[in-house]
C-alpha cells in the first residue's frame, strides 16, 4: 500500500484573492499585427491601475464573444453547408418586425440577399407538387365552389368558355387550359402579327445590341436567352464566322431588324397561346431550369428572370427572315405542352439546369419543317405565364401597342 504525500502550504507564500483577479478584456487576441477582437470592443472607461469603472465592469462583452466564435465557425463551412446554416435566420430576418435581428449585423452576420433566398426555393419540385394536385379529380358539390372562388379572385369571363358549366371540369388542371368559343376571339387578317395570347404587353420594340428588355430598363442578353448557335444544319440560322455577332447570326436579310414583343400572361387569363403568323417551325430548344415568377414586379427585381426560368424555344422563319416565340415557365406553371410535340416533357426531374435539349422538325421526309397558320392552335401552359417574340422584320414594321396595355388573342401587335 503506497500512501500518497499530504500537500502542505507554505504560510509563506502569497495567497490569491479570486475577488480581486480581473480580465482585462482589451488584450483578447490582439497580438498578431492585425485588429483584434480587443480592437473592436469598445474602450474601458475609468481608472485602469486601481481598478476598473463600474461602468466598466457590468459591461457584457460575453455574448457578442459568444456571437463571434458562431459566426466565425459558420464563416469556415462550405458553402452548401453555410447556406443551410443561415438560410432559416435569414428568413426570421426578414419576417420579424422592428428589426429584432439587425443588431446581428453589428457582430458581422449579414443576411442572405432577398435575390439569393428567393432563388434556393425549391419552386420545380413545388410546381411539381403543385401539377400532381390539380390533376386530383374533385367531387360534384366540391367543384363550383372551388372554381367559384378561382373565378371571383382573378376575375375570369367565363362566357367566352366553350363550356360554362362549372361541373364539367373534373379538376383544376382542365379549368386551368378550358378552351373559348369560336366566336370569342377574331383573328385579325389586316396586320401581319397578331397576339398569340391573351396578356399584359410589358415591352416591346427593337432589339439593340443584343440586349432584349423584360421590363423598361432591365434588360437580358438575347444569346443567354435562345441559346447559342449550334452548327446544325436545319436551325434557321446563317453560317457563323468567328467574329460575327448574334445579331449578325439571325438576321438574314440585308435591311432587316431584331423586334421583340413579350406578353404576360395572368393566372385569370386564357392560357392556351397560338400561331401569331403564318410561319414554318423548323427547331425546338428546352431549357430545363427554375420556376420562379415572371409577374411585372418580380421582372422589375431580378435581372435576366427569362433566362433563369425554364422555357420552350420555337425557331424557324416567316417571309420575312428569323422568327420565333418562347414560351417562358413560372412558379406552378412547369408544364408547357407543344400540340405537334409529343418528345417534350417540361419541369421533368430527369433534366437538370443549365442545359438545354434540342430537337428537329426538319427530317429526310419533312425538309419543310412544322406549318403554322396565322391563328392556329400551338400549345397552352398550366396556369400563366410570358411569351417573348422576336423576329426579324424590314425597318418599316411599326408595332401597334401601348406599354402596359391589356390585349387579348387575335389582336394586332403590328404590321409593315
Amino acid at each position: 500500500m503506497v500512501r500518497c504525500p499530504r500537500l502542505r502550504l507554505n504560510p509563506a507564500a502569497p495567497r490569491l484573492d479570486l475577488r480581486k483577479v480581473r480580465v482585462h478584456v482589451q488584450r483578447l487576441r490582439g497580438g498578431g499585427g492585425g485588429r483584434g477582437l480587443g480592437d473592436q470592443l469598445p474602450r474601458l472607461e475609468g481608472p485602469t491601475p486601481g481598478g476598473l469603472s463600474r461602468r466598466a465592469r457590468f459591461r457584457l462583452h460575453f455574448p457578442q464573444l459568444a456571437l463571434r466564435r458562431r459566426l466565425g465557425q459558420l464563416s469556415c463551412m462550405s458553402k452548401p453547408a453555410l447556406k443551410l446554416r443561415s438560410w432559416p435566420l435569414t428568413v426570421l430576418y426578414y419576417l420579424l418586425p422592428l428589426g429584432a435581428l439587425r443588431p446581428l449585423s453589428r457582430v458581422g452576420w449579414r443576411p442572405v440577399s432577398r435575390v439569393a433566398l428567393y432563388k434556393s426555393v425549391p419552386t420545380r419540385l413545388l410546381s411539381r407538387a403543385w401539377g400532381r394536385l390539380n390533376q386530383v379529380e374533385l367531387p360534384q358539390w366540391l367543384r363550383r365552389p372551388v372554381y367559384s372562388l378561382y373565378i371571383w379572385t382573378f376575375g375570369v369571363n367565363m362566357k367566352e368558355a366553350a363550356v360554362e358549366d362549372l361541373h364539367h371540369y373534373r379538376n383544376l388542371s382542365e379549368f386551368f387550359r378550358r378552351k373559348l368559343k369560336p366566336q370569342a376571339r377574331p383573328v385579325c387578317g389586316l396586320h401581319s402579327v397578331i397576339s398569340p395570347s391573351d396578356g399584359k404587353i410589358l415591352n416591346f420594340g427593337q432589339v439593340k445590341n443584343c440586349e432584349v428588355e423584360q421590363v423598361k430598363g432591365v434588360t437580358y442578353s438575347l444569346e443567354s436567352f435562345l441559346g447559342p448557335r449550334t452548327p446544325a444544319e436545319d436551325l434557321p440560322f446563317p453560317p457563323a464566322t468567328p467574329h460575327s455577332s448574334f445579331r449578325s447570326q439571325l438576321v438574314t436579310r440585308e435591311g432587316n431588324e431584331l423586334y421583340h414583343c413579350v406578353i404576360y400572361l395572368a393566372p385569370g387569363d386564357y392560357h392556351c397561346f397560338h400561331s401569331p403568323t403564318d410561319w414554318t417551325v423548323s427547331h425546338r430548344r428546352h431549357f430545363p431550369g427554375s420556376l420562379m415568377s415572371v409577374n411585372p414586379g418580380m421582372a422589375r427585381w431580378i435581372k435576366e428572370l427569362f433566362c433563369h426560368n425554364e422555357r420552350v424555344v420555337l425557331t424557324g422563319d416567316w417571309k420575312h427572315g428569323f422568327f420565333s416565340l418562347t414560351a417562358v415557365g413560372a412558379t406552378n406553371v412547369g408544364s408547357i405542352r407543344i400540340y405537334f410535340d409529343r418528345d417534350l416533357h417540361t419541369n421533368s426531374p430527369r433534366y437538370s439546369k443549365g442545359s438545354y435539349n434540342d430537337f428537329s422538325f426538319v427530317t429526310h421526309a419533312n425538309k419543310e419543317g412544322i406549318p403554322m397558320r396565322k391563328g392556329e392552335h400551338l400549345g397552352e401552359f398550366n396556369l400563366g405565364s410570358t411569351i417573348v417574340l422576336i423576329f426579324e422584320a424590314p425597318k418599316d414594321f411599326n408595332f401597334k401597342l401601348q406599354a402596359g396595355q391589356k390585349i387579348r388573342f387575335g389582336e394586332a401587335l403590328g404590321s409593315l
